[in-house]
């Protein structure tokens, strides 16, 4: 597949402008007059125009482009970037034909290591990005960080994509995880339907309550979709679907560190910009702009090895008075993280013992000589 067909290169203003020796630009291989050669690039940035799912919002390169001139101007951080910016994907002539060209490209990079991070365009398209495990014989996990649920029966693809999502044929999706959406815009059987599937969902609110205890669920995920919605309006005005409350950008970010740490994950999709909406400093292009930051930061201060057997682990075992008798628990000795296993029968959906993430807290709670309650969900989800 030649890929340049399907992208549009950056304005020369982009790489004829001058960046300072230490900005984010300079560690960036992008689409100028060249296609960037993709051989030992770890990273690639993709720029979406589409819109036709939403509300009446003109396609076209700005909202993507906003973006960018507030990333470039960052500084790098540490460490030698293998990040590729391929340019903006074109469009198709509707936007299912553009969901199958982000299935095609996130597919072949996935399978050549390179994990995507899609920028602007609708929350719909984040279709297109699930689709891209779909050929990968295995089960993935969903992570969604939005305001609202999304799985509206009738309306416009951005406000029912999620059930999409759920509904597909043929399902590989063994979990769905959605964070910080807001209980008066969530109608309440969605979220009776959510438990009864035994997905994971965390409402605003108690997410604040306890913002470290997310980060295992985060630590869980394949892939994570993030509509710019769930950050409060004052922070992000240009969000499609602005609203009044919601999380901070330093949350946003925060979530985005995680999900860059975050060894599983393999793609990453920020949608909901659209620059027309933006103020006139341009301030959700430039938060926007820092979580990308954030997770390429993430990305590069990855450390654990998930071999679980190896030295780098440290194996706690916990016996308990009930069913089950022992728990297993698994420590990072490099980052200090928690992993804890689920037993699964012969019978079970998988047929194989789940290494899970959990927190110290779960850990606490058995010592206790209670079963915790992400163990109780997860041998829910494996029969």
């Amino acid at each position: 597949m030649d890929l340049q067909l399907f992208f549009d290169p950056l304005p020369e203003s982009f790489y004829h402008n001058n960046h300072s020796l230490h900005s984010f630009f300079t560690g960036v291989h992008f689409h100028g007059e060249r296609f960037p050669e993709l051989s030992g690039m770890q990273l690639a940035i993709i720029g979406l125009e589409e819109y036709r799912g939403s509300i009446d919002l003109t396609n076209g390169s700005l909202s993507s482009h906003t973006i960018r001139k507030k990333l470039y101007a960052l500084k790098k951080g540490q460490g030698s970037y293998k990040v590729a910016d391929l340019g903006n994907l074109k469009s198709g002539d509707t936007p299912k034909e553009t969901c199958q060209l982000i299935r095609s490209i996130g597919e072949l990079l996935i399978k050549m290591q390179i994990l995507p991070i899609f920028i602007g365009g609708s929350h719909d398209l984040d279709i297109g990005q699930y689709l891209s495990y779909e050929k990968m014989k295995k089960m993935v996990s969903l992570l969604t960080v939005d305001a609202k649920l999304d799985m509206e029966a009738e309306g416009r693809a951005d406000e029912s994509h999620s059930q999409s999502i759920i509904l597909h044929e043929p399902n590989f999706l063994f979990n769905y995880c959605h964070l910080a959406y807001q209980s008066f815009l969530a109608d309440i059987d969605l979220v009776t339907t959510l438990e009864k599937l035994y997905f994971d969902h965390v409402r605003l609110g108690k997410l604040r309550d306890n913002f470290k205890e997310i980060e295992p669920l985060i630590r869980n995920a394949d892939l994570l979709s993030f509509d710019v919605c769930a950050i409060k309006s004052a922070d992000a005005p240009g969000a499609i679907d602005p609203q009044p409350f919601g999380m901070t950008a330093e949350e946003a970010c925060q979530i985005c560190w995680f999900a860059g740490m975050n060894e599983k994950l393999s793609s990453f999709g920020i949608y909901g910009y659209h620059s027309d909406l933006d103020d006139t400093r341009q301030s959700t292009g430039a938060v926007i702009a820092t979580m990308i930051w954030y997770f390429i930061e993430g990305f590069y201060h990855r450390k654990d090895s998930l071999s679980f057997k190896s030295s780098d682990y440290t194996k706690y075992t916990v016996s308990l008075d009930s069913k089950p008798s022992i728990l297993h628990f698994f420590k990072s000795n490099l980052s200090g993280k928690w992993w804890m296993e689920v037993p699964t029968s012969d019978k079970g959906k998988y047929g194989r013992d789940s290494i899970i993430p959990c927190s110290y807290e779960d850990y606490l709670t058995a010592q206790k000589g209670e079963i915790p309650e992400r163990w109780v969900n997860a041998q829910l989800k494996l029969y």
